[in-house]
């Protein structure tokens, strides 16, 4: 731990916000009112995870991930989920082709997931064996395509939306999938103010372009001061009994568990409360991760991973309420 503290000094911590915050100004310029939508999802980014962006057709989720790829100097593409999407379509697929000699050869054509950054655009559009394709891009960052396995250039990062109202054509996520995501974020309707703003730049004139800021080597430099940020014993012990606090069957499950929740969050997202926590501290200034970091990205982080059973889904209760409740249910 002592050695850790060492790779951490103001300077550094300084360095990171601002580099954040030159990020942040910049897709502010596009979109309004989705601040802390927008640092969860940089959050993300600096994590090494995925993002699922939830929230009715109209209120930018589209428009927010492709102004995020524009301020990131990384290569990115756009895959639009429908029914008769195949893997091939996303990873790649071998063709044959002709040499000069009139020999013919497989040579792989690679898809659109080679990219820095994915827009999985409606991802519940498509067929569960085309959702389950990117799979062991998502975990691995490698793509395996008949006998060859080629690796994925970092940083990587599939960033998924959804629209939670429309249910016809539509397949749920698969489980292990969903476990994959960092954080899932929910775009609510925007206030009077912030439609006001919207129009104000959207129909009167040019819209506002944005520059770009961060690219692949800086992220990674990023992360690795964020990764460096130390954590002690007592914040991670409290950030893990968050977590079993959503497994019915620990002696740490809060009531509201019991009763509506048929299974819990997996230890990946004990990962994303540390790993969220120790970015959040760094942007409030601090050299190590507090509890309030871990309160400040459990719902993000932990509300994806946890499955109703037959009276919480009867009962629709929101995932969200039973995490607060687990929040306030837990000793620091």
């Amino acid at each position: 731990m002592e050695e850790t503290l060492l790779r951490i000094d103001d300077g550094q911590i300084e360095r990171f916000r601002v580099e954040f915050r030159n990020v942040r100004a910049e897709v502010g310029k596009v979109i309004v009112g989705y601040g802390e939508i927008v640092d969860q999802l940089l959050i993300t980014v600096l994590a090494r995870g995925h993002c699922i962006l939830e929230g009715v057709p109209g209120v930018g989720k589209t428009r927010l991930v492709q102004t995020l790829c524009d301020v990131l100097d990384l290569s990115s593409s756009r895959v639009q989920f429908t029914p008769d999407l195949m893997p091939a379509d996303i990873l790649g697929t071998n063709v044959v082709q002709e040499s000069d000699t009139g020999e013919k050869f497989l040579k792989f054509q690679p898809g659109p997931v080679f990219a820095n950054v994915i827009l999985a655009d409606e991802i519940n559009r498509a067929t569960p064996k085309t959702q389950s394709a990117l799979l062991e891009a998502m975990q691995e960052k490698t793509v395996t395509v008949g006998n060859h396995t080629y690796r994925l250039d970092e940083p990587f990062v599939v960033l998924a939306t959804l629209n939670p109202l429309e249910l016809e054509a539509t397949y749920p996520l698969p489980e292990a999938q969903v476990d994959r995501f960092f954080m899932k974020l929910r775009l609510e309707f925007p206030d009077m103010e912030s439609i006001h703003e919207i129009l104000d730049r959207t129909t009167q004139g040019e819209e506002p372009e944005v520059g770009r800021v961060w690219d692949g080597p800086k992220i990674l430099s990023l992360r690795e001061v964020a990764f460096s940020v130390p954590i002690s014993e007592a914040v991670q012990d409290y950030a893990i009994r968050i977590v079993m606090g959503t497994q019915p069957s620990t002696e740490y499950a809060h009531a509201m568990t019991r009763q509506y929740l048929r299974y819990g969050a997996s230890p990946r997202g004990s990962q994303a409360l540390v790993l969220g926590g120790k970015i959040r501290a760094l942007l409030e200034g601090r050299r190590e991760v507090s509890r309030e970091d871990i309160r400040s990205v459990v719902l993000p982080a932990l509300r994806h991973r946890i499955i109703l059973n037959f009276e919480g889904e009867a009962e629709r209760i929101d995932t969200d309420t039973i995490l607060r409740a687990i929040i306030d249910g837990t000793p620091e």
